[in-house]
């Protein structure tokens, strides 16, 4: 018997593999990398076909907010940007404006915009208050151990730059913004931190206040 592979045999095996190539390269190939160019244009502009509302009427040039109840966005890791805005689009992280602007967002256009927002320069922020600040800088960099409050900085960095995905940079935010979300995370209104839901219901109005004015000086 001729074990040879006849003409025809050998030119379907080839096929076979040469698909099953194509095949395996596409499983395995490199998600598409972000765009900033479209997060941009997206950020400043909108997209008005859609319905999708300018983010910068909201959180400011280059993501520098004005507004004190509205955060400042540019610096911030752009894993974690992404993260909230995927959770703001599920029933962990509600929010009546964000929520509804997240899910008229694709996955890539949040990707898009977190990667933009990334590379933008924070302005500056200040402690406002002269009587609070040691108190802040004490929680913040030493935690409060009667109270098993872990260091702030331990997660957030001892400059407040944030570890991307998990931790937010919290350096130079507005303070009214900053207490709004602990008090949120306190009050179960935010269900997207463990960790931050536990920490807050540990603190004090003065302690939240005073953390949050320390950290809004931070550069």
């Amino acid at each position: 018997m001729n074990r040879a592979f006849s003409p025809f045999v050998k030119s379907l095996l080839l096929a076979v593999l040469a698909v099953s190539g194509v095949a395996s390269a596409a499983e395995h190939a490199a998600p598409a990398k972000a765009d900033p160019a479209k997060g941009a244009t997206l950020y400043a502009d909108g997209d008005a076909a859609r319905g999708l509302p300018a983010c910068v009427s909201c959180h400011g040039a280059s993501g520098n907010s004005t507004i004190a109840a509205n955060p400042k966005l540019a610096g911030q890791p752009e894993a974690y940007l992404y993260k909230q805005l995927v959770n703001f689009a599920s029933p962990s992280r509600n929010n009546p404006v964000m929520s509804t602007y997240a899910k008229m967002l694709s996955d890539e256009d949040k990707k898009n915009i977190s990667a933009y927002l990334s590379t933008q320069a924070q302005k500056a922020g200040a402690a406002k208050n002269k009587d609070t600040v040691e108190l802040g800088k004490k929680i913040y960099r030493g935690g409060i151990a009667e109270k098993n409050v872990p260091a702030c900085a331990s997660c957030h960095g001892p400059a407040g730059g944030g570890i991307p995905a998990l931790y937010p940079r919290l350096a130079g935010q507005h303070q009214d913004y900053t207490v709004a979300q602990l008090t949120s995370f306190r009050g179960d209104g935010r269900k997207n931190s463990a960790e931050m839901s536990t920490i807050s219901k540990r603190l004090s109005d003065d302690e939240m206040k005073a953390v949050a004015d320390y950290v809004a000086g931070l550069k």
